[in-house]
């Protein structure tokens, strides 16, 4: 099982970090890593493995929105299935 994870936000130091902090707490790991600076603003795609997750998918999202909410930032998480399926709409 796979997820996408989207960041938009100003830049600032420690995004990555903080991000994948958590994921490492929740045992997923980080599969793709995309992102850019574009003028002042940081974007981020990346695609992780669910498969040993140690916690449920809504407490994983739960605290990756808390830590997006924190640092100004949006975060976003879906289900692979999810995002492939609202691309093709």
């Amino acid at each position: 099982m796979k997820g996408i994870i989207t960041v938009i936000g100003k830049d600032r130091v420690g995004i990555i970090y903080n991000i994948t902090k958590i994921l490492t707490e929740k045992n997923v790991n980080v599969e793709d890593i995309s992102q850019t600076i574009m003028q002042s603003y940081f974007t981020m795609m990346m695609i992780v493995n669910l498969s040993n997750m140690n916690c449920e998918f809504k407490e994983l999202k739960d605290s990756l929105e808390t830590l997006g909410s924190e640092l100004g930032i949006s975060i976003k998480i879906q289900l692979e299935d999810l995002f492939n399926a609202m691309q093709n709409i």
